[in-house]
């Protein structure tokens, strides 16, 4: 543990606490004292120092070497969680104020989400968004997976509307709606008739599923391989349309969630529910921990789940969690 300064020498770094804490907070998020220091435009040797401050003010060392870099300690990490949000938010405090004094008159909104997100969820939510803010200019990112985490985690996106099945512990994932996975088929098809379907009874007809990489063929891999239930893929094609194109020319089966579906499908499609087997799907809103909203991202979310972006005393700008 850091030997203890005298009174006279901690008060000095106290009365600019900010400072050692901004230079902290860049170490943990670089892992390297210089290339924190090119992010502050500060000397090497002055961010070391600010950083022995701040340890000797806690009495207990922040960062330790790993390798090549510098990692946060188990106390470390702590207060990078506790500091992050109010060096961010004292940082962006001049621009918050004057998107606070513009209101929502102007200004524009950066949101990821899939292609069934944008085309089956979103648009009462933006027609609703546009009819109360037409002057904010707002930008959909149509991203999925991989990179719709890569364009928030680099703030190039306020926010990102979509399924998660593991969430990263830098963000925040908060459920909205639920969603059935569902069988769909011709209606010509043998198991649109058969009564008590089970998971077997898929095995012998091939699926039409979306690429390996996106969460729905995670899920249907997952839940055969844990029931030991063979299955083939007869085609892989991104875009719940055009699976259901495919499944209504008899081209093979498919499992879906019950998000896509509308009336005209339920004409043309024979339509089953397998909850008995797959989890529902939720869809909610993705955001980066300690992220302050603007005014324009809080009334989108709000549009979406009110009580995501509720006011908790330190944070009123904006939403953190994780």
């Amino acid at each position: 543990m850091p030997d203890a300064l005298p009174s006279s020498l901690r008060f000095a770094y106290k009365g600019s606490r900010l400072k050692p804490l901004r230079a902290f907070c860049q170490v943990a998020r670089l892992g390297s004292v210089s290339r924190a220091a090119e992010a502050l435009y500060l000397s090497q040797p002055a961010v070391s120092l600010q950083i022995q401050a701040l340890e000797r003010e806690l009495g207990t060392r922040l960062l330790e070497r790993s390798g090549r870099r510098l990692t946060p300690t188990r106390e470390g990490d702590l207060l990078y969680e506790l500091a992050r949000p109010l060096v961010e938010g004292l940082d962006g405090l001049a621009d918050a104020f004057r998107e606070q004094v513009r209101g929502l008159d102007a200004g524009e909104l950066n949101v990821a989400a899939g292609s069934s997100t944008i085309l089956y969820l979103l648009p009462g939510i933006v027609d609703a968004f546009r009819r109360a803010h037409a002057d904010v200019r707002l930008s959909l990112h149509n991203v999925t997976g991989a990179g719709g985490l890569d364009l928030l985690r680099s703030d190039a996106v306020d926010l990102a509307v979509g399924s998660m099945l593991d969430v990263p512990a830098d963000l925040t994932y908060a459920p909205v709606y639920r969603f059935e996975p569902m069988l769909i088929m011709p209606p010509e098809h043998p198991l649109a008739a058969k009564r008590d379907l089970t998971l077997e009874d898929l095995s012998p007809y091939g699926l039409i599923l979306p690429p390996k990489r996106l969460t729905t063929y995670r899920l249907v891999d997952l839940v055969f391989q844990q029931n030991r239930v063979p299955y083939t893929v007869a085609l892989e094609v991104g875009g719940w349309e055009v699976i259901k194109q495919y499944v209504a020319m008899g081209l093979g089966i498919s499992i879906v969630t019950a998000i896509c579906l509308t009336d005209a499908d339920h004409q043309r499609l024979a339509t089953r529910s397998l909850a008995r087997w797959f989890p529902s799907r939720s869809y909610g809103i993705v955001m980066r921990k300690g992220k302050f909203l603007s005014p324009q991202a809080r009334a989108f979310v709000e549009l979406i789940k009110p009580d995501v972006v509720a006011p908790r005393g330190y944070d009123e700008s904006g939403h953190s969690e994780r």
